[in-house]
């Protein structure tokens, strides 16, 4: 979503801002601006749509100072125009603000009324004159002010503040949107993702919910939401500088594709043996956990729910664990009635998607006995916040569209799937089977990407369509799914998905010269019944295009495009299925000429509902 970056040092801050601005564009936005203090003087430069405009307005109008806030603006309230830009000001307060002020209606007509005059359509702005009007009423710190406008305020939001009568400190606020700190050497930084910070630090401190804390050159004082001093731990992570740079490819969602096999690869070492789990890989008290559930629910969102739909085929099927998968912000608002010794798993990539964890918030409330979480992301929300964590490395992920991530949880969730099914009489010689395909998982998937030649030239046939079908059965379904969504979200093209023996329940009226249908097909149990719903297609004049095991018996021919996917067992295919699709959006997309790692209108981590 939003993106934050704050610095506070004995030198110029402006490049450090603008650079940290730059490494989260991938977290989609619509314009950019930054606010310094020098000399005890608050100054402010904005300007719509992407970075470098700001930096254009940075060189034609220069400005500079040893503190600063930047931020990237995802709007919710108001236009994409500069006067809602970030940062907003109330005299000689600027603030840079994720998330959304549920309040900030009331709270703007009692500012209003007091005096206060409005410059934007924002609920952020609402926070300037706030702590303004604390800081004005009584004789009290920033840090103080910026503790008493968080009891104030609802909603959801990290926040950082600078005062030029306060010119030595930053003051930042969590409740519902990460921030870290990052330490320096006689300067800090603060960030709503540490990617900002990478070409200043390697060690980072995560807020926590309800913290408030004040950052100077020399010291950081965090304060949890009883006003207590606290100390939060401290980590290292040194992954980010690898994670920003392309490398040989041309767009970051190209390189995470190809990222895949290597992923899988870190996924299952120390996880599994020759002969199966290691028992590194869950410790002693998720094993237990595991041993006591009778049902499962998924919540997620977007291509994490998909993977939730995958994995309910598996912890069924191999685990016989009844399992539901539920959107997280639907689940969140609907009176629900949990089955019998009932654990929530959530899967997020980030740690952070704001429908997700409240999702987790309420579970417990709901009767809910456990939960856990797949994520990416050590120090989040959903990790602290869970009874157990499963770690997907998947590492970091800068295309919006999510590739290598959705292959993370997938092998996770499967992973997840196996240990269940170790408590519930799972074989050894099963076990010994599941591992070895999973051992030979990566090869298979590079196979898969040698598909990329042929579907860059296939990608040609779509450079006019505006709609497009995917269909799959079984565990292929959910595998169409996200491969509409992708199509999607980095094309522009109008895709969806359905079961395939849905289509002569309604979508075959859809099916013309102009309408292609893309189809998931392994060779398994239900693939006779497959190439039926593809002969209705067939026999109305539809455009095919198959992804096909390579073994499986089709029929060449007009109207039907042919493509073969390596081999795999039938566990396995979804993984290996996903990857030719995810190619194929990329390479529509690319030969449509759209902004790939930055699709409009979306953002990387949702962290507002």
């Amino acid at each position: 979503m939003c993106g934050i970056v704050g610095a506070i040092a004995n030198h110029d801050v402006t490049a450090s801002l603008v650079d940290g601005l730059r490494k989260l564009e991938y977290r989609g936005y619509d314009s950019a601006g930054v606010a310094l203090l020098n000399g005890g003087k608050l100054e402010r430069r904005r300007a719509v749509g992407k970075v470098q405009n700001l930096a254009n307005v940075i060189e034609a109008t220069p400005v500079q100072g040893v503190v600063g806030i930047a931020h990237t603006r995802w709007a919710t309230h108001g236009q994409p125009t500069e006067a809602n830009a970030h940062p907003h000001v109330s005299s000689n307060i600027a603030v840079v603000h994720n998330g959304i002020i549920e309040n900030y209606a009331t709270l703007r007509d009692e500012l209003k009324g007091n005096g206060y005059v409005f410059t934007s359509d924002t609920d952020t702005e609402v926070i300037a004159h706030l702590v303004h009007s604390l800081l004005a009423a009584e004789n009290i710190s920033l840090l103080r002010a910026v503790q008493r406008a968080s009891r104030i305020l609802h909603g959801a939001y990290g926040m950082v503040i600078i005062d030029q009568k306060h010119p030595d400190q930053l003051v930042v606020a969590r409740s519902g949107s990460p921030l870290v700190i990052g330490h320096g050497e006689g300067e800090n930084y603060v960030a709503s993702d540490p990617l900002a910070l990478a070409e200043h630090t390697s060690q980072f401190t995560y807020l926590e919910e309800g913290d408030v804390a004040k950052v100077t050159t020399t010291k950081i004082d965090i304060y949890n939401d009883r006003g207590e001093h606290v100390l939060r731990d401290q980590a290292r992570d040194t992954e980010f500088n690898a994670a920003v740079s392309k490398g040989e490819y041309r767009h970051f969602m190209l390189k995470e594709i190809y990222e895949q096999p290597s992923v899988v690869q870190r996924i299952l070492e120390g996880r599994i043996g020759a002969n199966g789990l290691l028992p590194e890989a869950f410790d002693a008290k998720t094993v237990e956990l595991f041993k006591t559930i009778e049902n499962i629910t998924i919540i997620a969102c977007g291509t994490s729910y998909h993977a939730g739909l995958v994995a309910r085929y598996w912890i069924e099927e191999l685990a016989g664990i009844p399992c539901n998968v539920e959107i997280a912000s639907e689940f969140r608002y609907r009176k629900i009635a949990p089955p019998k010794n009932a654990m929530l798993l959530t899967i997020s990539q980030s740690g952070e998607t704001a429908d997700t964890l409240a999702g987790l918030r309420v579970a417990l409330d709901r009767g809910f006995v456990s939960s856990l979480t797949i994520c990416n992301v050590p120090g989040s929300s959903l990790v602290r916040e869970s009874d157990a964590a499963f770690m997907t490395r998947a590492g970091t992920e800068v295309g919006v569209a999510s590739t290598k991530a959705f292959t993370a949880q997938l092998v996770s969730l499967l992973l997840v799937t196996l240990q269940l099914a170790k408590t519930r009489g799972y074989s050894q010689a099963q076990e010994v089977e599941l591992c070895n395909d999973l051992h030979k998982l990566p090869a298979i998937l590079s196979d898969a990407l040698s598909m990329a030649a042929g579907i860059e030239h296939l990608s040609a046939e779509f450079i006019h369509k505006q709609h497009a079908l995917f269909l799959g059965r079984g565990v292929q379904y959910p595998v169409a799914m996200e491969g509409a969504l992708k199509l999607k979200e980095i094309s522009y093209i109008h895709a969806e998905a359905y079961a395939a023996g849905e289509l002569k329940h309604g979508p075959l009226a859809l099916i013309d010269e102009d309408m292609p249908v893309i189809a998931v097909a392994p060779n398994d149990e239900l693939l006779d019944k497959l190439k039926s719903n593809l002969e209705e297609v067939r026999a109305r004049g539809g455009e095919l295009f198959v992804f096909k095991d390579k073994n499986a018996d089709f029929t060449d021919g007009e109207g039907i495009t042919l493509m073969d996917v390596p081999h795999v067992s039938d566990v396995m295919s979804p993984l290996v299925y996903n990857i030719p699709l995810q190619l194929l959006s990329y390479y529509v997309a690319l030969i449509k000429g759209t902004d790939v790692d930055q699709p409009r209108n979306l953002a990387k981590s949702v962290t507002v509902e």
